[in-house]
């Protein structure tokens, strides 16, 4: 499949897999994600090429081009015989889940704009996904990257210790400490910052002394006059600064510090909750720093700090 947007798709000529009231509205859906929900682009781009196989798949099943009264009358054995088509052309269960959610909103988005209703995607059990671990680095290893070289005068490199002291400090997302603004700097005076993440949920996130000094020392080096309202953190041109530098810069530094290639900028997140935990943290003291919304979703770190208990275990216990 292209990557092209839904718009784009009622921009093309030929024949299309919408009809004429199908296309009116995944354009307003798409509208209403983007500007009312604020969904990010990149998850815009997943939901808008999840439903164009669905209509795609409806298509072929059909014969037609499928109409508003064609998803009214959806049931759930086409609904499985789509995501079985799906599974036979490779696509994982993380993915199949995230089709399900995308066409569940679309749905949902459908029934509360009174165009239509239709249960059958909430009768669909959601693909089974395999849990996976975070793998955090070792309170040496994370301490070595976040430290680089501290003592260089180059502005680029400041701004990435400071960066990556954001991430694994205080547990940021990536996306959180790119995102802040000059104005919301951590530095001498704030050793608090307001945090809005995922799902809008707001959170307190304490900065450490050491965090406050390397963004100091970023904003002595950096030769761009930063507004208020601009990017904290900005590229080498003076604009935005794209995550794809910081992993770049974690990259670099993998063979230099003898990092396993799992080191990237969510693993310092991962090492922030581990270590936290390991050294007695309560959960749910880890879960508010981290802005989950649930505490399941905390507890994974728990599972990992037991492999870690056990490992020392097997390699301690004199009849182990």
């Amino acid at each position: 499949m292209t990557k092209e947007t839904i718009k784009d798709i009622l921009d093309t000529d030929g024949e299309l897999p919408l009809g004429e009231d199908v296309a009116r509205a995944a354009s307003a859906w798409r509208d209403h994600l983007e500007h009312e929900r604020g969904v990010s682009p990149a998850t815009l781009a997943s939901y808008e090429r999840d439903l164009r196989q669905f209509l795609g798949f409806l298509k072929h099943e059909l014969g037609h081009r499928p109409c508003l009264a064609d998803l009214a009358r959806l049931d759930v054995k086409t609904v499985r015989r789509f995501l079985s088509a799906r599974r036979r052309a490779g696509i994982a269960s993380r993915s199949l889940a995230r089709t399900v959610s995308a066409l569940r909103t679309f749905y949902r988005w459908l029934e509360s704009t009174d165009q239509l209703a239709n249960r059958a995607l909430a009768q669909v059990a959601m693909p089974r996904i395999p849990r996976t671990l975070p793998k955090p680095l070792t309170v040496d290893k994370a301490a070595a990257l976040v430290e680089g070289d501290s003592d260089a005068d180059d502005w680029i490199v400041a701004r990435d210790v400071a960066v990556m002291l954001l991430l694994y400090g205080a547990g940021l997302r990536i996306s959180e400490a790119l995102g802040l603004k000059r104005r919301d700097a951590p530095i001498a005076g704030r050793d608090v910052l307001r945090i809005v993440g995922k799902g809008d949920k707001e959170r307190l996130v304490p900065i450490l002394p050491v965090t406050q000094r390397a963004v100091e020392r970023y904003l002595a080096l950096c030769p761009y006059p930063l507004a208020p309202e601009a990017p904290l953190f900005v590229g080498a041109k003076g604009g935005p600064l794209s995550p794809r530098l910081i992993q770049l810069a974690i990259a670099r530094m993998r063979d230099t510090l003898a990092l396993p290639d799992t080191a990237t900028p969510p693993a310092l997140r991962h090492s922030f909750a581990t270590h936290l935990l390991a050294a007695g943290a309560d959960l749910r003291q880890i879960q508010e720093l981290l802005g989950h919304a649930s505490l399941s979703t905390t507890q994974v770190y728990t599972e990992v700090d037991r492999e870690r208990i056990l490992a020392v275990y097997d390699k301690s216990h004199p009849r182990a």
